[in-house]
């Protein structure tokens, strides 16, 4: 074999390897990308699972305690805020109002002893309180899919790969000022 012959198998070697090399980083951005959406996802699950526990704790409440409307109006308002959210900012911001309005609710609970021993409540608050706790992990797995993601797009050489390609940086799920504590749904007392 000619010295010419070797050079261009060498060169054609190097160029399948960094071909292959692009094709691998392109697929692996794409699979993180997609863990990052299904988390998204899992974490709208669980609030629509919030959501649509809401009501029936509301019509509940309201059995009990008909003069506290104003409470009940901001949990339902903060309820549509959430549901029309259409960024991870702006479920974060609902997420957060309405987290406040089921505490601010959760307290007016602890005054009717009546309402705290219906059997309606306690199934409706112990699933609230379920439904929170995963809440909780949806955002942390998101949080930790992003965080896969957004490292892989920014270390090199895939970096290059992902600013050819369009990736972007993806926005992690902050609570809001005052929102880490998630309300208490435990009436037994």
């Amino acid at each position: 074999m000619s010295g010419k012959k070797i050079t261009w198998i060498i060169v054609g070697v190097v160029v399948a390897i960094l071909v292959l090399s692009a094709i691998g980083g392109y697929n692996n951005l794409v699979n993180l990308s997609e863990d990052v959406n299904n988390k998204l996802s899992q974490i709208d699950n669980q609030l629509q699972l919030r959501n649509d526990l809401i009501p029936n704790l509301v019509a509940t409440v309201k059995g009990f305690a008909a003069h506290e409307e104003e409470i009940l109006k901001n949990v339902s308002d903060a309820r549509a805020k959430l549901a029309g959210a259409s960024s991870v900012e702006q479920m974060a911001e609902g997420d957060a109002e309405l987290t406040g309005a089921l505490s601010r609710l959760l307290v007016v609970v602890e005054n009717y002893p009546d309402l705290k021993a219906d059997a309606n409540f306690r199934q409706l608050s112990d699933n609230l309180s379920g439904t929170e706790n995963r809440i909780s992990v949806a955002r942390r797995d998101y949080n930790e899919a992003a965080t896969r993601y957004n490292t892989a797009i920014r270390r090199f050489p895939t970096n290059i790969m992902a600013s050819i390609f369009g990736f972007e940086k993806i926005e992690y799920f902050k609570a809001q000022e005052g929102a880490q504590e998630v309300p208490k749904v435990d009436f037994s007392e």
